[in-house]
């Protein structure tokens, strides 16, 4: 039997907080984007992983970007899905 990945078990615990969403929570949670400054640095360490400069402290923090993006990512593909699947008026 094939594990799951991090990502599919991620889905399945926040498949339940989905169901939860209203159309318009789900419009904003699809619309949400980062704050500059947020997507500055996590494009700075980005950058720094790519060419392999990154120290412990910034290797655990662009993790944390991220593990929050994927979150914030399956989140968002959610919202998109239920919105679909709404009757357009």
């Amino acid at each position: 039997m094939e594990q799951p990945t991090d990502i599919a078990i991620l889905d399945r615990v926040l498949e339940p907080v989905a169901r939860c969403f209203t159309p318009a929570v789900a419009k904003q949670i699809a619309e949400l984007r980062a704050y500059a400054p947020t997507q500055a640095r996590s494009d700075e360490l980005a950058s720094k992983c790519n060419e392999g400069k990154l120290t412990e402290t910034e290797k655990r923090e662009y993790q944390a970007y991220v593990d929050a993006l994927d979150l914030l990512g399956l989140l968002q593909t959610k919202a998109r899905a239920m919105l679909a699947s709404q009757p357009q008026n």
